[in-house]
């Protein structure tokens, strides 16, 4: 991550942080429903598989392209207020959410490879197989992608809960940075 000093770091995420930040919670939301109800409705299975596979792949060039975006650009700094422990918390949960966000798709990927099925994009796009066909990696692979799933679930809601907090509560300008960017009431300069 570039390091900033607290006074050349900006006030807000850079629009392409904030777009992609939107963007990736919309879809990874709606993932993890996806993936719910591919468990346990075997009716709908095939359609929500078919979405499943798309969105995976598109959350993982997105995380890519987000990651690139976040080791590149400044970041706005945490305030003051924030005990060290929190933000030790906050960054660590970040770099979580990063590695899930890039770990699952290549986990969901290596599942459907080690099953022998393949990874469609769209109908005629299939993905290679990035892993051997084996039914015992397959199952470890699926063990390991349903665990970051319920893993991913807990750090988004503790996300959201601190989300929740700054914005309500604490009113410190951390929520409006990547919401909307910083204003004229939250503290912090705007460049």
């Amino acid at each position: 991550m570039a390091e900033v000093s607290k006074s050349a770091a900006p006030g807000h995420f850079n629009l392409l942080a904030r777009i992609l930040h939107w963007v990736m919670a919309i879809a990874i939301l709606a993932m993890l429903f996806i993936g719910v109800g591919m468990m346990t409705s075997l009716s709908l299975r095939p359609s929500l598989l078919a979405l499943h596979q798309p969105l995976g792949i598109a959350i993982l060039c997105l995380a890519l392209l987000r990651l690139i975006n976040r080791v590149c650009r400044p970041v706005p700094a945490l305030p003051a207020s924030i005990p060290p422990w929190q933000a030790v918390a906050a960054r660590a949960s970040h770099w979580l959410l990063y590695l899930l966000m890039l770990g699952l798709p290549l986990l969901g990927w290596a599942t459907r490879s080690a099953g022998n099925w393949p990874v469609t994009v769209m109908d005629g796009w299939n993905l290679p197989a990035i892993a051997p066909e084996n039914s015992t990696l397959y199952a470890w692979l699926r063990l390991a992608h349903g665990v970051g799933a319920w893993l991913l679930f807990a750090v988004l809601l503790g996300h959201i809960g601190a989300a929740l907090l700054h914005a309500w509560v604490l009113r410190d300008g951390v929520f409006s940075s990547m919401a909307r960017g910083a204003s004229k009431t939250d503290g912090r300069a705007n460049p």
